[in-house]
């Protein structure tokens, strides 16, 4: 009956046999209220792991509410493992299974730490108090009295609720939707989700634009702002609830067909290195070519790449054996085999010096300059500004939702953000806890407001 009774506890109060029932029921009656003024359902606080998560939402450390619901889960199940097995473990073993259920509760304790560190700092900050607050916040003794202070305390209001964040974004969608372009590329992406930690989360929300043919176009963003996750639902490999047009198809609706007009290079080379360059080339062919390209029309396609990107010296060498540039041009070769009309590529210039990737993208404007529409992510942008048409800005909202903030030419994104560097616009829209100026909101608002 006792082991039974000290289950429960577990269960319901986490770290229960270090806080006391009593402070363990105050905290979840201050979380209670706390969720209340956030906008959101008091009973989540009942519910351990979820009510970490909600109150990190609150403090707008949504991100840091998912490790900080982990650990605290973590360390519930490894006490009640411990119940269990410590209970009819024999005496032999149980002083090892006790070392071992120390270091991982020591473990996880100091996680947790550093994300209660983050969390109610967030909390302190939403709540305009005092830092000296935190003290009382870090200790589970003593933790129920800011949840209970704030909490039934009218005097202490949050500056805002977690869902007006949402509907506040939300209004700031730019209207109505990109033109269909017959060459180009369209994008309207209305919103791309996924579902974790309890709820629908938002990825990327209002992305809409217009690319001419021959456009290279740099894309731009912090990281979490959604740039992977952009391309992936242009490309279709991701789709989102959007209408994606080149040239006048829909990738969507007719993927397989559209799939040879896409060559998309992610960062990471895949490439057997026992392999020559003129083999690596002639399988890539047979991948990215329609099947009725015959073996003569495959080999006069891979000649022909060959010489555009200066390959053709060394197409008898193995491909561990060649230079970093070499090995990132035979890269980029084998999505160009097709001859796609759309080109993405993701960081091609990683592990490149300043001449090779000069280099580099100088072969990539050569490709946009014959009609192709070349899209790039690159995190040292200001070195080679000057080959790009346009520049793409996503920055990530106070919801952490991927939003479009800027989209234009070089010189108009520079008179927007009144900044003259790439990497000075991507730091005026990074949080400020990432180092950036946090000003995402301000720009995405600024933008709507521009092209509505």
């Amino acid at each position: 009956m006792i082991m039974v009774l000290k289950l429960i506890s577990t269960l319901l109060f986490d770290s229960t046999e270090l806080m006391g029932i009593i402070p363990a029921a105050l905290f979840m009656a201050g979380t209670w209220r706390l969720l209340q003024k956030s906008g959101l359902e008091g009973w989540w606080a009942l519910i351990p792991g979820a009510r970490d998560y909600q109150l990190a939402r609150c403090a707008g450390r949504e991100p840091e509410g998912r490790v900080y619901s982990l650990t605290g889960a973590a360390s519930t199940l490894i006490s009640v493992i411990w119940l269990f097995v410590g209970n009819r473990a024999g005496s032999l073993t149980i002083g090892t299974l006790e070392v071992v259920y120390m270091i991982c509760q020591l473990t996880l304790s100091l996680v947790r730490f550093i994300y209660t560190v983050r969390v109610f700092g967030g909390l302190i900050e939403v709540y305009g108090v005092k830092r000296r607050w935190m003290w009382l916040c870090l200790l589970d003794i003593t933790s129920w009295i800011p949840a209970l202070v704030w909490g039934f305390n009218p005097k202490y209001q949050p500056a805002w609720q977690v869902e007006d964040i949402r509907a506040e974004m939300a209004r700031l969608a730019s209207s109505g939707s990109a033109s269909v372009m017959d060459e180009g590329l369209t994008v309207n992406l209305r919103d791309r989700t996924v579902t974790e930690f309890f709820q629908k989360k938002v990825l990327l929300r209002d992305i809409h634009m217009s690319i001419p043919q021959g456009h290279m176009v740099l894309l731009l963003g912090g990281s979490g702002a959604g740039k992977t996750t952009f391309l992936n639902a242009v490309n279709g490999y991701e789709k989102a609830h959007a209408d994606v047009l080149l040239n006048g198809t829909d990738m969507y609706k007719q993927y397989k067909k559209m799939q040879y007009e896409v060559g998309f290079v992610p960062q990471s080379e895949m490439m057997r290195g026992k392999d020559t360059v003129l083999n690596t080339l002639l399988d890539a062919a047979k991948l990215r070519l329609p099947k009725d390209v015959s073996a003569k029309q495959r080999r006069e396609r891979v000649d022909e790449v060959m010489e555009i990107f200066g390959l053709k010296p060394v197409k008898n060498n193995l491909v561990e054996k060649l230079s970093g540039g070499q090995k990132k041009r035979l890269s980029i070769s084998m999505e160009f085999i097709s001859n796609p009309s759309l080109f993405i590529l993701d960081e091609p210039d990683s592990g490149l010096d300043g001449v090779m990737a000069r280099e580099l993208f100088e072969q990539l404007r050569k490709i946009a300059d014959t009609g192709k529409i070349v899209i790039v992510i690159t995190h040292t942008p200001d070195r080679v500004i000057d080959l790009f048409d346009d520049v793409i800005v996503l920055a990530k909202d106070s919801a952490r939702t991927g939003r479009l903030a800027w989209y234009g030419s070089i010189e108009d994104a520079r008179k927007f953000f009144e900044r003259d560097r790439m990497e000075q616009i991507v730091k005026s829209v990074n949080r400020k806890e990432e180092g950036g100026d946090g000003l995402a909101d301000e720009f995405v608002m600024k933008y709507a407001k521009e092209v509505a």
